[in-house]
């Protein structure tokens, strides 16, 4: 589900991005504008509720692992992929309806992004804002603040179970699970220059599509052995596994 969201995010952001600074083609229509935005902000707190489930995968592993195949079944892993998207696409969409429907007079059509991202958008209004502000206050505690909380809990009873651990090899193996979901979950100011701004925004969205394969492939034997054939002979590798 994780590749799947960086996958249909990256998508959303890449071939206007390149437009724009390989071909210089920076046009793009009202509503392609809108549909842009509604998938960016969507596919990120999909993206969110899939970290969030992640999460939750731990700790009932670790905390409770002889009912981790009844909890986690693929059942209601079908049914947590879809609350997520529906979560994420029902809560994002009335910000979209929100500018098109009360936003008519822009003083500028000039935005400061390299893609559609919601206050970027209302700030060219010269109407008012503060609904438009206040719904996007709104979803963001609602999924992103709610998601984080729901986290950092599960970590904090994962660590107290872990510590409680007899055993100095049953406790490593216990954090080793989750060492992948928080490398993930950690690549997550009005006076930060405009530019920088802007290069921030770019690689808060398109860096950890790139580094989640790279997370994950590391903690899999099959693809790190595959790689490693790649890069050193059979005798390397062989002395490689001798350390492990």
């Amino acid at each position: 589900m994780l590749e799947a969201t960086d996958i249909a995010l990256s998508t959303c952001i890449l071939p206007k991005m390149l437009g724009v600074f390989w071909f210089h083609l920076p046009e793009i229509s009202f509503e392609a504008c809108l549909l842009q935005m509604w998938l960016i902000h969507s596919f990120q707190a999909t993206e969110s509720g899939v970290l969030l489930a992640m999460a939750l995968d731990r700790y009932v592993a670790i905390c409770d692992p002889l009912r981790h195949a009844t909890v986690f079944s693929q059942q209601i892993l079908t049914y947590v992929g879809v609350e997520v998207t529906l979560r994420a696409a029902i809560l994002v969409a009335p910000s979209t309806v929100l500018i098109k429907c009360r936003l008519k007079l822009y003083r500028t059509t000039i935005i400061s992004h390299s893609y559609c991202e919601h206050m970027a958008i209302v700030k060219l209004a010269i109407e008012d804002i503060q609904i438009n502000k206040i719904y996007g206050l709104f979803v963001a505690f609602t999924i992103l603040g709610f998601d984080i909380i729901c986290i950092a809990l599960s970590y904090l009873q994962i660590f107290i179970t872990v510590f409680r651990l007899p055993q100095k090899e049953a406790r490593f193996k216990a954090f080793n699970t989750c060492i992948a979901h928080i490398c993930v979950f950690l690549q997550f100011g009005s006076h930060i220059p405009p530019c920088v701004h802007i290069l921030l925004s770019n690689l808060y969205l398109l860096v950890p599509p790139f580094l989640n394969p790279i997370v994950y492939g590391v903690k899999t034997k099959q693809i790190r052995d595959h790689v490693l054939k790649i890069f050193f002979s059979k005798k390397n590798l062989d002395h490689y596994h001798l350390l492990l």
